[in-house]
């Protein structure tokens, strides 16, 4: 019967909107279903221009499904109008029932889009943002007790699921860009079949991109398609060179130049692969622009990289004289889907991606051709009136999709999660694609290590504790053995530097030894990790300073003013869940010998599987765990030139890539014994047979290093406590 009438109320209301594209704005008092109040002039224009979508057409098959069905997948591109429309009419179906099963959430991958297409649709509904319509992305929420629809980043409703695994107060979920594949809309994916045993009056919607229904349709079993036409471009243009163009970079500047200097007006976006290339284009396009004549209008470089915390910047008054070329590397074509001032869109048709190899704990670079979801949905981006130019010839073979994210990632975290799942009762994750064998004993095998399983396999204390905290397994342990080695405030701010993006600015080749020195200046004698604190120290210090202007103080230094702030409300975010979950947040004491050696303690207590030593004492640091070589990275306070100090011979580092540098990243100095003192005896006794570990064990049985037998001399012992043998994990009390 509820079902009934809910057809019956949304067909009405169907009908109630197609009656008023004919009538006058002013004449019209009908109330708004959502808030009580008559609907705006402005609600009405806006109608009128989503009626021109091609979503649209389809809404009557849309109502008709979400009755009667518990699944239904859409397929479409970026430009067809499901991102904004679906959802609403899931609030129109959740409204006709008075929302006695919940209200609607629609999950994004970029916290972006997640901001953007709320308040779109906040416009559309003629509603306020953060009362019928609200957003929820990390580190920001703008919802309210009234909101009916709230859109949100696909790992903050998973972390949801946690307190609420069958996500009861929500009637209907939305799976947006399901083709991404990305390692939390998989989780969800597989989590919520086994959810809509538990409910049969969830609805579930997926929203799909035209090649990447068919696993979907085998997945959920028999349900509904709904597809959806989009127009293509008024003319789309492929290269000629088989195989692709090598030197894309250069074809793609060539020709965003060409297109500045004679193409009629209209905003470029130029896809790339990687960050590095985002950024050499952004230098060169702004020399060579600067050279161009003025009567052409200027040509403004925008970089955009949302993994390093950029946006769409807003537009200004001063774009119409202007031509902007959007520099981006995917998937980030929804970031572009309200953009109507982009007239042209230059693919390169590849991607990076990073390959997580778990045999040597490290990933890799892999720069592979896209999929055809990606290639269709960035010539969508421009519409009827716009031009494509494809630097790849029309007959290469593309995938049809992009290899699942849950393939190729470290997915410790993951099976934490879902080991959390288990004390919920929803254990049962049913994988569109599973999970590599050798990563998921990998990631047991890591678990197990830092005390997080039981000996029954399941989470411990410290594992219960670990997946309260939005970090990576290793970093929250780290956080938790800081509570013990009274050093929660450092850690912090490390934990918070570390998962933010990169603070470090790379500037252009005229200002880089200008940054080269500025960075130094923060140099800390210990390593990066100390480093990161004096940098974060300093820019809160700048925010009571003379400078008063912290975005200035920013760009003095060559720091990223987005990346500070995101750490900064990371660590008011963890700060507020160590005091929700009653653990100890310790008074600064930066700078003491026995602080120092405290973080030490801390951060090997999650990181000592990432300990390496220097074997000949000229920089090749050969990793305990996987018997691999590599250097420290240039930018790094021991790479830099000249070097500030002598190679340390045993550091602990955060991140190695498999890359043309081979380089491990954010490295800081620790000694033998208290990578002994914090390292699980385990752990130690199966690392693989090396001359590095032959010098641990002799220390173990002899209280000092064994001679070395390549060049690297033995380093005298200190007499720091850290020196004290202890073979025993970490524990926290």
């Amino acid at each position: 019967m509820a079902a009934a009438r809910a057809g019956d109320l949304m067909m009405d209301k169907c009908g109630d909107l197609d009656s008023v594209k004919d009538l006058d704005a002013d004449d019209l008092l009908e109330l708004n279903q959502f808030d009580g109040l008559p609907f705006s002039s402005r609600y009405y224009k806006l109608l009128r221009e989503r009626k021109t979508l091609p979503v649209w057409g389809a809404k009557h098959e849309f109502i008709e499904a979400i009755i009667n069905n518990q699944i239904i997948i859409i397929s479409g591109s970026a430009k067809t109008g499901q991102s904004t429309q679906i959802p609403q009419w899931c609030a129109e179906f959740c409204l006709s029932v008075q929302y006695q099963n919940g209200m609607v959430v629609c999950t994004q991958i970029h916290r972006q889009s997640t901001v953007d297409l709320a308040l779109r649709v906040a416009d559309e509904m003629d509603v306020n943002i953060g009362h019928e319509v609200g957003y929820n992305v990390p580190l920001q929420t703008c919802c309210s007790t009234d909101t009916v629809l709230r859109y949100c980043t696909d790992d903050l409703l998973l972390r949801e699921m946690m307190s609420d695994p069958l996500l009861e107060q929500y009637g209907v979920v939305v799976i947006d860009q399901a083709q991404e594949r990305t390692v939390s809309t998989d989780l969800l994916l597989g989590l919520l079949k086994d959810v809509l045993l538990s409910r049969p009056e969830l609805r579930l919607v997926v929203l799909t991109a035209p090649h990447s229904s068919h696993k979907l349709l085998h997945h959920y079993g028999g349900i509904p398609l709904i597809r959806l036409d989009a127009g293509r471009p008024s003319e789309v243009v492929y290269g000629t060179e088989r195989g692709g163009v090598k030197d894309y970079l250069c074809s793609t500047l060539r020709l965003a130049m060409e297109i500045h200097q004679t193409q009629s007006p209209g905003d470029i976006v130029a896809f790339l692969a990687t960050e590095q290339e985002i950024e050499c284009a952004h230098a060169i396009l702004r020399r060579e622009g600067a050279g161009l004549s003025s009567s052409l209008g200027e040509l403004v470089p925008v970089s955009l990289c949302p993994q390093q915390g950029d946006s769409v910047p807003a537009s200004t008054e001063e774009d119409s004289r202007s031509r902007k070329v959007f520099l981006t590397c995917g998937p980030t074509e929804d970031l572009f889907w309200a953009m109507h001032s982009i007239r042209f869109i230059i693919d390169a048709g590849v991607q990076k991606r990073y390959v997580y190899n778990p045999r040597i704990r490290a990933n890799s670079i892999v720069i592979r051709p896209i999929s055809k979801s990606q290639a269709e949905g960035r010539k969508q981006l421009i519409g009827p009136t716009g031009k494509c130019f494809c630097l790849y010839p029309e007959a290469t073979p593309l995938p049809a999709e992009s290899v699942p994210h849950i393939l190729e990632s470290n997915i410790t975290s993951t099976v934490l999660f879902l080991k959390r799942m288990e004390i919920a009762g929803l254990g049962n994750c049913e994988f569109i694609d599973r999970p590599d064998p050798e990563g998921l004993m990998q990631a047991l095998e890591e678990l197990d290590y830092l005390a997080a399983l039981d000996d029954d396999g399941n989470l411990s204390e410290i594992g219960i504790i670990m997946s309260e905290f939005p970090l990576e397994p290793q970093m929250a342990k780290t956080l938790l053995a800081s509570c013990e080695f009274d050093c929660v405030n450092e850690v912090l701010t490390i934990v918070s530097m570390l998962t933010a993006p990169n603070c470090f600015l790379a500037p252009p080749v005229e200002f880089k030894q200008e940054a080269l020195e500025s960075h130094q200046s923060f140099y800390h004698p210990e390593g990066d990790h100390f480093t990161l604190i004096n940098v974060y120290n300093a820019y809160k210090q700048s925010q009571y300073s003379s400078y008063s202007n912290t975005e200035r103080w920013c760009d003095d230094h060559f720091l990223s003013l987005t990346a500070l702030e995101t750490a900064d409300a990371v660590r008011a975010e963890l700060i507020e869940i160590l005091k929700r979950i009653e653990l100890p947040v310790s008074s600064p004491a930066f700078g003491s010998k026995t602080n120092t050696l405290d973080i030490k303690r801390a951060l090997l207590a999650g990181f000592f599987m990432q300990v390496a030593r220097d074997i000949d004492g000229t920089g090749n640091y050969f990793m305990l765990t996987h018997k691999h070589v590599a250097q420290i990275h240039p930018l790094s306070g021991y790479g830099s030139e000249p070097p500030k100090k002598k190679l340390p011979e045993w550091v602990l580092y955060h991140e190695h890539m498999l890359s043309e540098n081979n380089c491990i990243r954010t490295v800081t100095e620790i000694s033998a014994h208290e990578f002994i003192q914090m390292a699980p005896q385990y752990f130690f006794y199966n690392l693989p047979s090396s001359e590095s570990k032959e010098v641990l064990q002799h220390i173990l049985d002899h209280g000092s290093a064994a001679p070395c037998k390549g060049k690297r001399k033995p380093q005298p012992l200190s007499s720091s406590p850290s020196q004290e043998q202890s073979y025993e994990r970490c524990v926290i009390q």
